[in-house]
């Protein structure tokens, strides 16, 4: 006499909210992203009614203690224009454009240096303000 064990159904697992789950994940993450610039220094800028678009190549911040910074990196202002020309060489734009972000308290003659940098390299710059 055989004896036959019972058919058990087969298991499932129960995806049908997973998808809801990642899309709310995917959507998360690319707006945590957007909103996140690791590239930021932070500033207390002048203020403008200007509104000048450009494409960002390069960014040179200058903070109160007159530190300037290509990105997040500390340099000084003599090793400046050896740090900015790999970076403005690379670049495929026909005129690339250095931003300059300068705390509103530093003098104008750190904000000049930088521009005097950027003309020797051939490039534009923009001075990053916040809006009125």
């Amino acid at each position: 006499m055989q004896i036959r064990k019972a058919h058990r159904g087969e298991t499932e697992v129960f995806t049908e909210a997973l998808n809801d789950i990642l899309f709310i994940l995917l959507m998360f993450f690319l707006i945590v992203s957007t909103l996140a610039n690791p590239n930021v220094i932070k500033l207390s800028q002048p203020k403008s009614d200007g509104d000048t678009k450009a494409k960002q190549n390069v960014v040179v911040s200058i903070d109160a203690n007159k530190q300037f910074y290509v990105g997040t990196t500390a340099v000084s202002i003599d090793s400046l224009k050896s740090v900015l020309t790999p970076i403005i060489s690379k670049e495929k734009t026909e005129v690339p454009t250095i931003v300059i972000n300068a705390d509103k308290t530093v003098a104008i003659d750190e904000v000049v240096a930088v521009m005097r940098v950027a003309k020797e390299l051939g490039a534009r710059t923009v001075l990053s303000v916040e809006k009125k």
